[in-house]
């Protein structure tokens, strides 16, 4: 190779090495991998498909899907697809166990904290119908995998027992009864809210009402309240 053609072949390197070097620096560089964020991305996803479709309908490549994953990092973050749906329970709960907490009923005054929980609850219920809709499927299966969680037995314990402080300061002062069960309350609660939202659509057909309406809506959770607070009062 003569001089000319060895400057000629030089040259090509460079701007090939350049061209490349350039192009490298426009790609965006590929993001590390975040294990929490891959982890919520894919509990949040198998969340939506088991409350649409239910556990037997769910298909975890959808929810790879979903979550921008693949079924490996699914299986490695969760295991199998019955154990994405216990975290799946697991994180249900925790959520509203967590938001009922900052309502701080410890230290609201007995009445205003049951009113507030009341209304909490219905609205929860309004703004979160896949919570209802995996509930229902869990009881669908006889709670079988609830029970093997070891986590929400003792969420539940730390409301009721903020529950039954409540209570408790409610018998003191008089205005409520002696001997109140927190769990009967809550009960009444949850009851009075979960059955109008789940029959919501033939209720509304059957009665010519729409009851989705937000006068409706808020005609209700005032009547939750009333009952509540009634079933609890101390007699005159």
């Amino acid at each position: 190779m003569d001089d000319a053609a060895a400057r000629i072949s030089g040259s090509s390197g460079e701007e090939a090495d350049t061209a490349r070097a350039a192009d490298a620096k426009a790609r965006p560089a590929r993001p590390g991998r975040n294990p929490e964020r891959t982890r919520a991305a894919i509990l949040e996803a198998a969340r939506r498909e088991i409350a649409e479709k239910g556990l037997a309908g769910a298909r975890v490549d959808v929810v790879a899907r979903r979550a921008g994953t693949n079924k490996r990092m699914i299986y490695h973050y969760f295991g199998d697809k019955d154990a994405l749906y216990l975290a799946v329970l697991e994180d249900a709960y925790a959520r509203i166990r967590f938001a009922e907490h900052r309502l701080d009923l410890g230290r609201r005054d007995p009445e205003d904290g049951l009113r507030e929980l009341s209304l909490f609850t219905w609205h929860y219920y309004l703004d979160h119908p896949e919570f209802l809709s995996i509930l229902g499927t869990e009881n669908l299966n006889g709670a079988r995998y609830l029970r093997q969680s070891g986590h929400v037995a003792a969420m539940h314990s730390n409301f009721i027992a903020e529950l039954s402080d409540v209570l408790a300061r409610g018998a003191a002062t008089g205005a409520f009864r002696e001997g109140l069960d927190p769990v009967t309350v809550y009960l009444t609660i949850a009851s009075m809210s979960w059955f109008c939202i789940s029959n919501r659509h033939t209720l509304s057909t059957i009665f010519r009402r729409d009851l989705q309406s937000p006068a409706e809506i808020d005609r209700w959770g005032e009547h939750v309240v009333a009952t509540v607070l009634a079933s609890v009062r101390r007699e005159a």
